[in-house]
């Protein structure tokens, strides 16, 4: 019998054998090697001139979801799941050997059946896209879902996104969703979902507890807190960054304490105070000016950048500057040309400080009274960059008077900027 993909198969070579699923070629690799998943989860590539047989043990058959007929028990919150793409909705592309977004919110009821006891499990598919394709059209879209979901009986939201720019979307919320009454709560993974070393399944499953036990009324991530399945941490959406390329606890509290360690079993332990739960109905606002521009600044960095935005059009730059707030002023590299004139434009640049933690201070050098008083730079205090590029976009998409958008950058709306610096924060 021929064999096809899927099927179990036990290679036979000329000195060993090998048994596994027959998976199909990459489109980048060459027709000369037969590739097969073992039951490792591994897969590996057999040069087909030495097989001599292929002997079909299992032939595969495509399983079929059955509908889901769960009747809503009116003694659970009601949760929904909004899926927007990335590793945690991914499976394996074979045509890439990559993963791509694949799995809908519906599917992650099925694999995960325990949330059905935590809440009545609402799922909808909003975007099937990785999150470095994010635009300020996909965080309108994101805002408009979430408030739709709230406003239509949702004791919570779950939204499931890429971990790349998840924390941009969790600080745009924080802006977007005004008056926010309900947790809004994002989670995601750094392995794909149908890897045995996941940490989809936990992630998800204390995000939903979350979004149905907690009394936070914020936006925040859920996810691994430790490289162990032990706990996960609520971070409050405009305090958190991700920290690590591939690291099951990524994300960490900046300048901040998370909010909460959330378990598998379902408890709840607080750590820091938070905007609690209340009745009312939240506020869309997003507004954004998508002419919104982020630049960083390093030794021997071009000063015509600042140019070039203005050229463009652009109606606000963040420069992510180092230490307490520093660009180049005193070579022949100056930035401060191009400051002066967006000043004398009306073109607003904020200041935060790319060291991560820490904030950014208008007064202790000369060079920061220049930026700050003389080229009328807004400093932000212990914003992240991120944050404040974000926030500066959905500011200028209100006014585009320099005062209001430095009194609006300065004030603290969602958390993003603190009084005073928690040492403890940086232990997380």
């Amino acid at each position: 019998m021929e064999c096809s993909t899927g099927d179990r198969v036990r290679i036979v070579c000329e000195d060993e054998e090998f048994e596994g699923i027959l998976m199909p070629r990459p489109e980048l690799m060459k027709d000369d090697a037969v590739i097969i998943k073992l039951a490792s989860g591994y897969n590996i590539g057999i040069d087909k001139s030495r097989i001599k047989r292929v002997i079909l043990v299992d032939k595969y058959a495509p399983p079929k979801d059955k509908p889901r007929k769960d009747k809503p028990d009116p003694k659970l919150p009601n949760i929904s799941i909004i899926s927007l793409g990335g590793t945690i909705s991914s499976k394996i592309d074979y045509r890439t050997g990559a993963v791509h977004a694949d799995y809908t919110a519906e599917d992650f009821l099925r694999m995960v059946p325990e949330l059905a006891g935590i809440a009545n499990m609402k799922a909808r598919k909003v975007l099937s896209m990785m999150s470095e394709d994010f635009s300020p059209e996909q965080w309108r879209i994101m805002a408009k879902s979430i408030a739709d979901e709230l406003g239509s009986g949702a004791d919570g939201v779950v939204v499931s996104q890429g971990t790349d720019t998840l924390h941009f979307s969790t600080a745009i919320m924080s802006f977007m969703l005004r008056d926010l009454k309900k947790p809004v709560v994002f989670t995601a993974s750094q392995r794909s979902i149908d890897r045995g070393s996941s940490d989809a399944f936990i992630n998800l499953k204390c995000a939903v507890i979350a979004a149905a036990k907690s009394g936070i009324a914020e936006v925040v991530t859920c996810l691994h807190g430790s490289s162990d399945d032990e706990y996960c941490y609520l971070i409050r959406g405009t305090k958190v960054r991700k920290m690590h390329t591939s690291r099951r606890d990524a994300f960490r509290p900046i300048n901040a304490i998370p909010i909460a360690k959330v378990f598998y079993d379902g408890r709840i332990e607080y750590m820091s105070d938070y905007r609690g739960k209340s009745e009312g109905a939240v506020i869309l606002d997003d507004r954004y000016e998508d002419r919104t521009a982020m630049v960083l600044a390093y030794p021997g960095m071009d000063p015509g950048i600042i140019d070039y935005y203005l050229d463009k059009g652009y109606k606000g730059i963040v420069i992510s500057a180092t230490a307490l707030g520093h660009v180049p002023l005193n070579n022949r590299l100056s930035l401060e040309p191009g400051l002066k004139r967006a000043k004398d434009m009306g073109v607003p640049v904020v200041i935060a400080t790319q060291t991560i933690y820490g904030r950014v201070h208008p007064l202790v050098y000369t060079n920061l009274r220049r930026l700050s008083v003389d080229l009328g730079c807004i400093f932000v205090e212990d914003m992240l960059p991120e944050v404040a590029y974000v926030k500066l976009g959905w500011v200028l998409g209100h006014t585009n008077n320099m005062e209001q958008v430095r009194q609006m950058m300065q004030q603290n709306l969602a958390g993003e900027i603190t009084d005073r610096s928690d040492i403890r924060s940086f232990l997380y």
